[in-house]
Protein backbone atom coordinates (compact mmCIF):
# COMPACT_ATOMS: atom_id res chain seq x y z
CA UNK A 1 0.00 0.00 0.00
CA UNK A 2 1.40 3.38 -0.99
CA UNK A 3 1.05 6.21 1.48
CA UNK A 4 1.16 9.77 0.12
CA UNK A 5 4.13 11.90 1.25
CA UNK A 6 1.74 14.39 2.83
CA UNK A 7 0.78 11.79 5.45
CA UNK A 8 4.34 11.80 6.75
CA UNK A 9 4.63 15.56 7.31
CA UNK A 10 2.51 15.59 10.50
CA UNK A 11 4.45 12.59 11.82
CA UNK A 12 7.78 14.26 11.06
CA UNK A 13 6.63 17.51 12.66
CA UNK A 14 5.41 15.65 15.75
CA UNK A 15 8.68 13.74 15.98
CA UNK A 16 10.71 16.94 15.69
CA UNK A 17 8.52 18.60 18.31
CA UNK A 18 9.03 15.71 20.70
CA UNK A 19 12.77 15.58 20.05
CA UNK A 20 13.23 19.33 20.45
CA UNK A 21 11.05 19.44 23.56
CA UNK A 22 13.23 16.77 25.13
CA UNK A 23 16.49 18.36 23.95
CA UNK A 24 15.52 21.89 24.97
CA UNK A 25 15.20 20.81 28.61
CA UNK A 26 18.93 20.20 28.76
CA UNK A 27 20.81 23.25 29.97
CA UNK A 28 24.31 21.82 29.59
CA UNK A 29 26.04 23.53 26.66
CA UNK A 30 28.22 21.49 24.37
CA UNK A 31 30.54 22.72 21.66
CA UNK A 32 30.13 19.48 19.73
CA UNK A 33 27.24 19.68 17.27
CA UNK A 34 25.19 16.53 16.91
CA UNK A 35 25.09 14.68 13.64
CA UNK A 36 22.23 15.45 11.31
CA UNK A 37 20.32 12.77 9.48
CA UNK A 38 20.07 14.90 6.38
CA UNK A 39 22.35 13.84 3.53
CA UNK A 40 23.22 17.51 3.02
CA UNK A 41 25.02 18.47 6.20
CA UNK A 42 25.16 22.20 6.84
CA UNK A 43 28.35 23.81 5.56
CA UNK A 44 29.08 25.87 8.66
CA UNK A 45 29.05 24.95 12.33
CA UNK A 46 25.68 25.02 13.98
CA UNK A 47 26.58 25.38 17.63
CA UNK A 48 25.73 28.83 18.97
CA UNK A 49 24.75 30.55 22.18
CA UNK A 50 21.32 29.07 21.46
CA UNK A 51 22.77 25.56 21.37
CA UNK A 52 22.64 23.08 18.53
CA UNK A 53 20.72 24.57 15.60
CA UNK A 54 21.52 21.76 13.14
CA UNK A 55 17.94 20.50 12.95
CA UNK A 56 16.65 23.94 11.96
CA UNK A 57 19.55 24.63 9.61
CA UNK A 58 19.04 21.27 7.92
CA UNK A 59 15.40 22.09 7.18
CA UNK A 60 16.40 25.56 5.93
CA UNK A 61 18.99 23.94 3.65
CA UNK A 62 16.26 21.72 2.20
CA UNK A 63 14.04 24.76 1.64
CA UNK A 64 16.89 26.68 -0.02
CA UNK A 65 17.52 23.78 -2.39
CA UNK A 66 13.86 23.68 -3.35
CA UNK A 67 13.82 27.44 -3.93
CA UNK A 68 16.96 27.18 -6.07
CA UNK A 69 15.21 24.53 -8.18
CA UNK A 70 12.19 26.80 -8.57
CA UNK A 71 9.91 24.42 -6.67
CA UNK A 72 8.28 27.09 -4.52
CA UNK A 73 5.21 25.01 -3.65
CA UNK A 74 7.37 22.26 -2.13
CA UNK A 75 9.57 24.88 -0.45
CA UNK A 76 6.45 26.41 1.09
CA UNK A 77 5.39 23.00 2.39
CA UNK A 78 8.85 22.19 3.76
CA UNK A 79 9.29 25.52 5.55
CA UNK A 80 6.20 24.63 7.59
CA UNK A 81 8.38 21.94 9.21
CA UNK A 82 10.87 24.64 10.19
CA UNK A 83 8.12 26.81 11.63
CA UNK A 84 6.69 23.95 13.70
CA UNK A 85 10.08 22.83 15.02
CA UNK A 86 11.20 26.40 15.79
CA UNK A 87 7.99 27.25 17.63
CA UNK A 88 8.17 24.01 19.63
CA UNK A 89 11.74 24.78 20.73
CA UNK A 90 11.16 28.44 21.64
CA UNK A 91 10.77 27.90 25.40
CA UNK A 92 14.09 26.06 25.60
CA UNK A 93 16.10 28.25 23.23
CA UNK A 94 14.98 31.81 23.84
CA UNK A 95 16.21 32.03 27.47
CA UNK A 96 19.72 30.98 26.41
CA UNK A 97 20.29 34.03 24.19
CA UNK A 98 17.19 36.12 23.62
CA UNK A 99 18.84 38.59 21.24
CA UNK A 100 20.15 35.81 19.00
CA UNK A 101 16.80 34.02 19.17
CA UNK A 102 15.03 37.19 17.96
CA UNK A 103 17.49 37.60 15.06
CA UNK A 104 16.92 34.06 13.88
CA UNK A 105 13.17 34.27 14.48
CA UNK A 106 12.99 37.41 12.33
CA UNK A 107 14.94 35.73 9.52
CA UNK A 108 12.64 32.70 9.69
CA UNK A 109 9.57 34.97 9.61
CA UNK A 110 10.89 36.76 6.52
CA UNK A 111 11.43 33.44 4.75
CA UNK A 112 7.93 32.30 5.72
CA UNK A 113 6.47 35.56 4.45
CA UNK A 114 8.28 35.33 1.11
CA UNK A 115 7.23 31.72 0.51
CA UNK A 116 3.64 32.29 1.65
CA UNK A 117 3.04 35.35 -0.50
CA UNK A 118 -0.10 35.18 -2.64
CA UNK A 119 2.19 34.89 -5.65
CA UNK A 120 5.63 33.85 -4.39
CA UNK A 121 8.53 35.40 -6.28
CA UNK A 122 11.57 33.17 -6.68
CA UNK A 123 14.00 36.09 -6.35
CA UNK A 124 12.38 37.28 -3.11
CA UNK A 125 12.30 33.73 -1.76
CA UNK A 126 15.94 33.17 -2.66
CA UNK A 127 16.93 36.45 -0.99
CA UNK A 128 15.00 35.55 2.18
CA UNK A 129 16.56 32.08 2.29
CA UNK A 130 20.06 33.49 1.71
CA UNK A 131 19.53 35.90 4.61
CA UNK A 132 18.27 33.04 6.80
CA UNK A 133 21.31 30.89 6.00
CA UNK A 134 23.61 33.86 6.67
CA UNK A 135 21.91 34.35 10.04
CA UNK A 136 22.60 30.72 10.93
CA UNK A 137 26.25 31.19 9.95
CA UNK A 138 26.58 34.44 11.92
CA UNK A 139 25.11 32.89 15.06
CA UNK A 140 27.37 29.84 14.76
CA UNK A 141 30.33 32.22 14.69
CA UNK A 142 29.25 33.81 18.02
CA UNK A 143 29.84 30.72 20.16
Amino acid sequence: MLIPKTCFRPAVAASLTLLLTFASGCTKHTDTPTATTNAQAPQSGVASKLGDLSTFQSIATDVSSLVDKGDLSQAKARIKDLEVAWDAAEAGLKPRAAEDWHKLDKAIDQALEALRADTPNQTACKTAMTQLMQTFAALAGKR
